[in-house]
């Protein structure tokens, strides 16, 4: 009976602790903001994007019932349909730009969204010292609750053995035998406890390998160190260089290839000193593809230039460029110095890659990386679907160093996939439809006419487990 009534307080406890984790978490609102509102809504908060600044949205909303806030993120096309006053204020504001719906969440959730736009903490899309990030990385944290939580099991199992044995020491007096004392190692030695341990070791690197493998290529906010200081902001921002000029497979291709340094030099064949690096970023492509810039042309048999040859080339460049910049008739020390620096900065960017030469492609770093079970054709989304690259990366024009800005998770991609609406209008894809590429695909929504406002990926099958994962 002891034994029952210790069992069912243990019960209680685990109960109570687990109890204490419930309701909204701002941990969870992060992982909802990122998969339902980041493609929209600047993740700092405060900056205008696709959407608006989400920061003071629940003062904004004072003066009307909380389920009034709750209705609008679920679906903001129906409350401005009743009349109500704030939805309509900002669907005047702010259309034809259509908000997503969200019928799903739970109020529960939102909660936690709102939880996490109020302070939000932002992955710096970048390594420290990177320029222009501005935003605080949010270091990565133990789960303390739950660290607590299993120390705290782990005592009250012990606490239950000791108990146990006790009542079985009382019974053997009880019954005339001696009592059995048994130390802390024979406990731990005992099957039951090594068998306790293993199964937590399983269930430990379990969860790790499972989590590890979900999060494979889902880096938001990465933004790793470049051979070379590309600025998107300058060519596709400043300059207006459309993204296909550069990444031209986006359009004919699964893959939005890397340009080839050919490319950068339909351009810096004529432009040879940067607007703001001057020498020290462009001389990088030089070196990479054999161009001399002084000479105007391309360097024969480069491939077999020696690297102290390379050197006088790309030296004598850069330091006709700072007396000339300075105008002055020789370098003086600080000329010196700033030629040794560029040198020093095209070894280490061209050098230290897989040929181990100066010569050769430029290595960039990947960003995106979606696990190999997941399908992604670029040319379905930006040929047929006319997709805009920002939507998935972000406003990249404005961007000195670009970084993953979306989830790239499978929910993020379900939810586009449920909003989106297929673009029929001169769109040679679906040319074969003529006139009645409405009705027809009208026909294949399980819906009634009246419910009918557009035809969304998700109705033409988008949301098939085989479009993705073949």
């Amino acid at each position: 009976m002891q034994l029952k009534r210790i069992c069912w307080v243990f019960t209680l406890l685990i109960a109570a602790t687990l109890s204490l984790h419930a309701g909204p978490t701002r941990e969870a609102g992060k992982e909802l903001f990122g998969a339902n509102c980041a493609a929209c809504h600047a993740k700092d908060m405060k900056t205008a994007s696709t959407g608006p600044a989400l920061a003071g949205l629940e003062e904004r909303w004072a003066g009307y019932p909380r389920k009034d806030l709750y209705d609008w993120i679920r679906n903001s096309q129906a409350l401005i349909g009743k009349g109500h006053p704030r939805a309509k204020e900002l669907w005047e504001k702010y259309k034809p730009t259509v908000m997503n719906s969200f019928p799903g969440l739970t109020d529960e959730q939102i909660e936690s969204l709102l939880l996490y736009i109020k302070e939000p903490v932002v992955a710096v899309p970048g390594a420290a010292g990177a320029p222009g990030s501005e935003q605080v990385k949010e270091a990565e944290s133990l789960p303390w609750f739950y660290i607590g939580l299993v120390t705290g099991l782990l005592l009250l199992a012990f606490a239950l053995m000791r108990i146990v044995d006790n009542l079985n020491n009382v019974a053997r007096v009880r019954d005339g035998k001696s009592p059995i004392y048994r130390t802390m190692r024979d406990i731990l030695t005992t099957k039951g406890a090594i068998a306790f341990l293993v199964f937590g070791l399983i269930l430990v690197f379990g969860y790790k390998t499972v989590d590890n493998a979900t999060r494979m290529g889902r880096e938001q906010g990465y933004m790793p160190t470049q051979p070379i200081n590309f600025s998107h902001k300058t060519h596709a921002g400043t300059h207006k260089i459309d993204c296909q000029y550069c990444h031209d497979t986006a359009r004919r291709s699964k893959h939005a290839s890397v340009p080839a340094t050919n490319t950068c030099m339909n351009c810096h064949s004529a432009i040879k000193v940067g607007s703001v690096g001057g020498t020290k970023e462009l001389t990088k492509i030089f070196a990479s593809i054999g161009f001399d810039p002084s000479a105007n042309r391309y360097i024969s048999d480069y491939e077999n230039l020696s690297e102290k040859q390379i050197e006088d080339v790309y030296k004598k460049w850069i330091g006709q460029q700072y007396m000339e910049k300075n105008s002055l008739p020789a370098l003086d020390e600080a000329g010196k110095s700033t030629v040794e620096a560029e040198w020093d900065g095209i070894v280490k960017a061209l050098k230290e890659d897989s040929n181990g030469k100066i010569q050769g492609p430029i290595e960039w770093v990947r960003i995106h990386n979606l696990p190999d079970h997941a399908y992604f054709n670029h040319a379905q989304h930006v040929s047929v679907g006319q997709v805009e690259c920002q939507k998935c990366h972000g406003p990249v024009q404005e961007m000195d160093v670009v970084y993953q800005y979306s989830t790239l998770g499978m929910g993020w991609c379900i939810t586009c996939h449920s909003e989106t609406e297929v673009k029929f209008k001169d769109n040679g894809f679906y040319a074969q439809y003529n006139q009645e590429y409405i009705k027809m695909h009208k026909s294949l929504v399980k819906k009634p006419e009246s419910e009918m406002e557009k035809v969304t990926v998700e109705d033409i099958g988008g949301l098939e487990c085989q479009k993705c994962h073949y």
